[in-house]
């Protein structure tokens, strides 16, 4: 199921999560790579091993099966079934994350926009950021240009939800309307905040 697809759905069916006690015809087995998950929407995709198109993994699944959630670059190894926009995880069999227990860091999944050289890290403060739009801004400070920050790049480096005053390290250069957030870290060399 592609990310487009699932966007156009209304509303998550109710009879997409299946009772444990359902024996679902076509059960296939997938393996691959979380490529997000986000709690507070309540699904995401893996990126099977095989190429083939994105996964949907409903949050209500992952909890059924003992799991509070997923974080992106986890390996993932469940049986899914095809539904009428793709396919769908009915049951996780296990999740592996990343090394060191973080997420493994995944390329840009298609930004728009890259920033065409890139410095050192630097600090910066998330100056705002909204959720719902998949975009925000970073400053180093009083009198500097905002630096653009994408929820994909934000992502990939495991921050699922910047508040403003976070303060987090990044790389970043000119992109075609200013600053552009090339690559995040968090101060302590840890994962990003995956929520307040």
């Amino acid at each position: 199921m592609s990310e487009e697809a699932f966007k156009s759905v209304q509303a998550f069916p109710v009879e997409a999560a299946a009772a444990p006690e359902e024996q679902p015809i076509g059960l296939v087995e997938i393996a691959g790579r979380v490529k997000w998950f986000d709690v507070s929407k309540g699904y995401g995709f893996i990126v099977p091993d095989s190429g083939e198109a994105d996964v949907l993994i409903h949050v209500t699944v992952l909890r059924r099966d003992g799991f509070q959630t997923i974080y992106e670059g986890a390996r993932v190894v469940a049986e899914a079934q095809r539904r009428d926009k793709g396919m769908q995880v009915f049951r996780v069999l296990s999740v592996t994350q990343g090394e060191g227990g973080q997420a493994a860091q995944l390329p840009p999944t298609r930004l728009r926009a890259q920033a065409t050289s890139v410095g050192g890290f630097e600090i910066v403060v998330v100056k705002w950021f909204n959720r719902a739009r998949g975009f925000g801004f970073l400053t180093r400070g009083e009198g500097t240009e905002d630096i653009f920050v994408h929820m994909e790049t934000l992502r990939r480096y495991g921050f699922a939800d910047p508040q403003p005053g976070d303060t987090m390290l990044a790389r970043f250069g000119p992109g075609p309307k200013g600053l552009l957030a090339a690559e995040v870290r968090p101060l302590d060399g840890g994962r990003g905040h995956s929520s307040h």
